[in-house]
Protein backbone atom coordinates (compact mmCIF):
# COMPACT_ATOMS: atom_id res chain seq x y z
CA UNK A 1 0.00 0.00 0.00
CA UNK A 2 1.27 3.47 -0.83
CA UNK A 3 1.19 6.35 1.65
CA UNK A 4 -1.38 8.06 -0.58
CA UNK A 5 -3.67 5.02 -0.44
CA UNK A 6 -3.21 4.81 3.32
CA UNK A 7 -4.13 8.48 3.80
CA UNK A 8 -7.27 7.97 1.76
CA UNK A 9 -8.24 4.77 3.57
CA UNK A 10 -7.79 6.21 7.07
CA UNK A 11 -10.57 8.72 6.32
CA UNK A 12 -12.96 5.76 6.44
CA UNK A 13 -14.22 5.71 10.07
CA UNK A 14 -14.15 1.89 10.16
CA UNK A 15 -10.40 1.89 9.43
CA UNK A 16 -9.76 4.89 11.67
CA UNK A 17 -11.55 3.19 14.57
CA UNK A 18 -9.47 0.03 14.22
CA UNK A 19 -6.28 2.09 14.08
CA UNK A 20 -7.27 3.91 17.28
CA UNK A 21 -7.82 0.52 18.96
CA UNK A 22 -4.53 -0.83 17.60
CA UNK A 23 -2.64 2.14 19.03
CA UNK A 24 -4.46 1.69 22.38
CA UNK A 25 -6.51 4.87 22.17
CA UNK A 26 -9.75 2.90 22.47
CA UNK A 27 -10.83 -0.49 23.80
CA UNK A 28 -13.45 -1.49 21.25
CA UNK A 29 -15.58 -0.51 18.27
CA UNK A 30 -19.22 -0.83 17.28
CA UNK A 31 -20.34 -0.29 13.70
CA UNK A 32 -22.79 -1.71 11.19
CA UNK A 33 -25.75 0.66 11.47
CA UNK A 34 -24.56 2.21 8.20
CA UNK A 35 -22.26 -0.53 6.85
CA UNK A 36 -22.23 -4.24 6.01
CA UNK A 37 -20.70 -6.99 8.13
CA UNK A 38 -17.97 -7.39 5.51
CA UNK A 39 -17.07 -3.71 5.76
CA UNK A 40 -16.86 -4.03 9.56
CA UNK A 41 -14.76 -7.21 9.50
CA UNK A 42 -12.28 -6.22 6.78
CA UNK A 43 -10.38 -3.50 8.66
CA UNK A 44 -10.60 -5.44 11.93
CA UNK A 45 -8.90 -8.46 10.37
CA UNK A 46 -6.36 -6.36 8.47
CA UNK A 47 -5.36 -4.14 11.39
CA UNK A 48 -6.29 -5.79 14.71
CA UNK A 49 -6.22 -9.41 13.48
CA UNK A 50 -7.39 -12.55 15.29
CA UNK A 51 -6.53 -13.39 18.86
CA UNK A 52 -3.59 -15.81 19.38
CA UNK A 53 -4.38 -19.38 18.35
CA UNK A 54 -7.57 -18.39 16.51
CA UNK A 55 -7.97 -18.18 12.74
CA UNK A 56 -11.78 -18.30 12.50
CA UNK A 57 -14.05 -15.37 13.32
CA UNK A 58 -17.59 -16.25 14.38
CA UNK A 59 -20.76 -14.64 15.67
CA UNK A 60 -22.11 -15.51 19.12
CA UNK A 61 -25.59 -14.64 20.34
CA UNK A 62 -27.39 -14.37 23.66
CA UNK A 63 -30.83 -15.99 23.58
CA UNK A 64 -33.07 -15.05 26.50
CA UNK A 65 -36.08 -17.36 26.78
CA UNK A 66 -39.10 -17.31 29.05
CA UNK A 67 -38.46 -21.04 29.56
CA UNK A 68 -36.35 -20.61 32.69
CA UNK A 69 -35.54 -24.33 32.97
CA UNK A 70 -33.10 -24.12 30.05
CA UNK A 71 -29.55 -22.81 30.12
CA UNK A 72 -28.86 -20.36 32.94
CA UNK A 73 -32.32 -19.28 34.10
CA UNK A 74 -33.47 -19.12 30.48
CA UNK A 75 -30.25 -17.60 29.06
CA UNK A 76 -28.31 -19.47 26.38
CA UNK A 77 -25.26 -18.48 24.37
CA UNK A 78 -25.19 -19.87 20.81
CA UNK A 79 -22.87 -19.70 17.78
CA UNK A 80 -22.05 -19.40 14.92
CA UNK A 81 -25.00 -17.36 13.66
CA UNK A 82 -23.29 -14.74 11.52
CA UNK A 83 -19.88 -15.30 9.93
CA UNK A 84 -18.46 -18.69 8.83
CA UNK A 85 -20.82 -20.60 6.49
CA UNK A 86 -19.26 -24.08 6.50
CA UNK A 87 -16.64 -24.44 9.24
CA UNK A 88 -14.34 -27.45 9.13
CA UNK A 89 -13.65 -29.43 12.30
CA UNK A 90 -10.79 -27.18 13.39
CA UNK A 91 -12.81 -24.02 12.82
CA UNK A 92 -15.81 -25.50 14.64
CA UNK A 93 -13.55 -26.29 17.60
CA UNK A 94 -12.34 -22.68 17.64
CA UNK A 95 -15.94 -21.45 17.54
CA UNK A 96 -16.75 -23.65 20.55
CA UNK A 97 -13.83 -22.32 22.60
CA UNK A 98 -14.51 -18.69 21.67
CA UNK A 99 -18.21 -19.05 22.48
CA UNK A 100 -17.49 -20.53 25.91
CA UNK A 101 -15.15 -17.63 26.64
CA UNK A 102 -17.76 -15.15 25.44
CA UNK A 103 -20.33 -16.81 27.69
CA UNK A 104 -18.06 -16.10 30.67
CA UNK A 105 -17.14 -12.55 29.68
CA UNK A 106 -20.49 -11.29 28.40
CA UNK A 107 -23.24 -13.51 29.86
CA UNK A 108 -21.45 -13.95 33.18
CA UNK A 109 -21.60 -17.75 33.11
CA UNK A 110 -19.31 -19.06 35.84
CA UNK A 111 -19.52 -22.56 34.38
CA UNK A 112 -20.04 -22.68 30.60
CA UNK A 113 -21.27 -26.12 29.52
CA UNK A 114 -20.82 -26.46 25.77
CA UNK A 115 -22.90 -28.81 23.61
CA UNK A 116 -21.69 -29.50 20.08
CA UNK A 117 -24.99 -29.93 18.24
CA UNK A 118 -25.82 -32.42 15.50
CA UNK A 119 -28.75 -34.50 14.28
CA UNK A 120 -27.05 -37.43 16.04
CA UNK A 121 -26.36 -38.16 19.71
CA UNK A 122 -23.34 -40.27 20.57
CA UNK A 123 -23.36 -42.26 17.34
CA UNK A 124 -27.13 -42.65 16.92
CA UNK A 125 -26.66 -41.69 13.26
CA UNK A 126 -23.70 -42.17 10.93
CA UNK A 127 -22.76 -39.43 8.47
CA UNK A 128 -19.71 -37.36 7.57
CA UNK A 129 -21.31 -34.20 9.00
CA UNK A 130 -21.66 -35.98 12.36
CA UNK A 131 -18.04 -37.09 12.10
CA UNK A 132 -17.04 -33.43 11.73
CA UNK A 133 -18.80 -32.53 14.98
CA UNK A 134 -17.18 -35.47 16.79
CA UNK A 135 -13.73 -34.40 15.57
CA UNK A 136 -14.42 -30.77 16.45
CA UNK A 137 -15.36 -31.84 19.99
CA UNK A 138 -12.06 -33.68 20.34
CA UNK A 139 -10.07 -30.71 19.05
CA UNK A 140 -11.90 -28.23 21.26
CA UNK A 141 -11.08 -30.31 24.34
CA UNK A 142 -7.42 -30.29 23.30
CA UNK A 143 -7.47 -26.52 22.74
CA UNK A 144 -9.10 -25.75 26.08
CA UNK A 145 -9.00 -28.75 28.45
CA UNK A 146 -10.35 -26.59 31.27
CA UNK A 147 -13.70 -26.16 29.49
CA UNK A 148 -16.68 -28.52 29.71
CA UNK A 149 -17.47 -29.58 26.14
CA UNK A 150 -19.35 -32.61 24.82
CA UNK A 151 -20.76 -33.83 21.53
CA UNK A 152 -22.20 -34.86 19.30
CA UNK A 153 -25.59 -34.08 20.88
CA UNK A 154 -29.05 -33.42 19.51
CA UNK A 155 -30.66 -30.22 20.77
CA UNK A 156 -33.13 -32.02 23.03
CA UNK A 157 -30.38 -34.19 24.49
CA UNK A 158 -28.35 -31.05 25.18
CA UNK A 159 -31.17 -29.13 26.88
CA UNK A 160 -33.63 -31.55 28.50
CA UNK A 161 -32.31 -33.53 31.50
CA UNK A 162 -34.58 -36.56 31.00
CA UNK A 163 -33.70 -36.80 27.30
CA UNK A 164 -30.01 -36.25 27.97
CA UNK A 165 -29.95 -39.01 30.58
CA UNK A 166 -31.57 -41.43 28.13
CA UNK A 167 -29.59 -40.56 24.99
CA UNK A 168 -26.20 -39.71 26.53
CA UNK A 169 -25.91 -41.40 29.94
CA UNK A 170 -22.79 -40.37 31.81
CA UNK A 171 -22.39 -37.05 29.99
CA UNK A 172 -21.66 -34.01 32.15
CA UNK A 173 -23.23 -31.74 29.51
CA UNK A 174 -26.32 -33.59 28.25
CA UNK A 175 -29.46 -31.99 29.64
CA UNK A 176 -27.44 -29.20 31.28
CA UNK A 177 -25.96 -27.24 28.35
CA UNK A 178 -25.94 -23.45 28.49
CA UNK A 179 -23.77 -22.93 25.38
CA UNK A 180 -24.85 -24.38 22.03
CA UNK A 181 -22.53 -24.66 19.02
CA UNK A 182 -24.26 -25.24 15.69
CA UNK A 183 -22.59 -27.42 13.03
CA UNK A 184 -22.78 -24.67 10.40
CA UNK A 185 -24.00 -21.13 9.85
CA UNK A 186 -27.16 -22.14 7.99
CA UNK A 187 -28.42 -24.18 10.94
CA UNK A 188 -27.41 -21.51 13.45
CA UNK A 189 -28.97 -18.57 11.66
CA UNK A 190 -32.25 -20.34 10.89
CA UNK A 191 -32.42 -21.92 14.33
CA UNK A 192 -32.02 -18.79 16.41
CA UNK A 193 -34.46 -16.80 14.28
CA UNK A 194 -37.12 -19.50 14.66
CA UNK A 195 -36.62 -19.52 18.44
CA UNK A 196 -36.76 -15.71 18.45
CA UNK A 197 -39.98 -15.48 16.44
CA UNK A 198 -41.89 -18.64 17.35
CA UNK A 199 -40.64 -18.92 20.93
CA UNK A 200 -40.78 -15.18 21.67
CA UNK A 201 -37.16 -15.20 22.85
CA UNK A 202 -34.94 -12.11 22.98
CA UNK A 203 -31.87 -12.34 20.75
CA UNK A 204 -28.93 -10.07 21.57
CA UNK A 205 -26.08 -9.93 19.10
CA UNK A 206 -24.43 -11.33 17.13
CA UNK A 207 -21.21 -10.63 19.00
CA UNK A 208 -18.08 -11.05 16.88
CA UNK A 209 -15.70 -13.60 18.39
CA UNK A 210 -12.05 -14.41 17.70
CA UNK A 211 -10.79 -10.87 17.00
CA UNK A 212 -7.93 -9.77 19.27
CA UNK A 213 -9.87 -6.72 20.50
CA UNK A 214 -13.64 -6.14 20.58
CA UNK A 215 -15.12 -5.10 17.24
CA UNK A 216 -18.86 -5.64 16.94
CA UNK A 217 -21.35 -5.39 14.13
CA UNK A 218 -24.88 -4.01 14.32
CA UNK A 219 -27.65 -4.66 11.83
CA UNK A 220 -28.49 -1.83 9.44
CA UNK A 221 -32.02 -2.13 10.83
CA UNK A 222 -30.85 -1.88 14.45
CA UNK A 223 -32.92 -0.25 17.16
CA UNK A 224 -31.81 2.00 20.01
CA UNK A 225 -32.00 -1.02 22.32
CA UNK A 226 -29.76 -3.02 19.95
CA UNK A 227 -27.12 -0.29 20.15
CA UNK A 228 -27.45 -0.07 23.94
CA UNK A 229 -27.02 -3.83 24.37
CA UNK A 230 -23.99 -3.89 22.06
CA UNK A 231 -22.30 -1.07 23.95
CA UNK A 232 -22.68 -3.08 27.17
CA UNK A 233 -21.42 -6.28 25.52
CA UNK A 234 -18.40 -4.58 23.95
CA UNK A 235 -17.52 -3.05 27.31
CA UNK A 236 -17.67 -6.49 28.96
CA UNK A 237 -15.41 -7.93 26.24
CA UNK A 238 -12.94 -5.07 26.67
CA UNK A 239 -12.76 -5.58 30.44
CA UNK A 240 -12.23 -9.31 29.97
CA UNK A 241 -9.44 -8.69 27.44
CA UNK A 242 -7.55 -6.64 30.01
CA UNK A 243 -7.53 -9.39 32.65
Amino acid sequence: MTIEEARKLIKNPLYLGCMIIKTEGADGQISGALSTTGDTLRPALQIIKCEPGITCVSGGLLLISKQKQYGEDGVLVVADVAVTPMPDANQLAQIAVCTARMAKAVAGFADPRVAMLSFSTKGSAKHEVCDKVIEATRLAKEMAPELKIDGELQADAALVPSVGAKKAPGSDIAGKANVLVFPNLEVGNIGYKMVQRLGDAIAIGPVLQGIARPVNDLSRGCSIDDIYYMIAITSCQAMDAKK
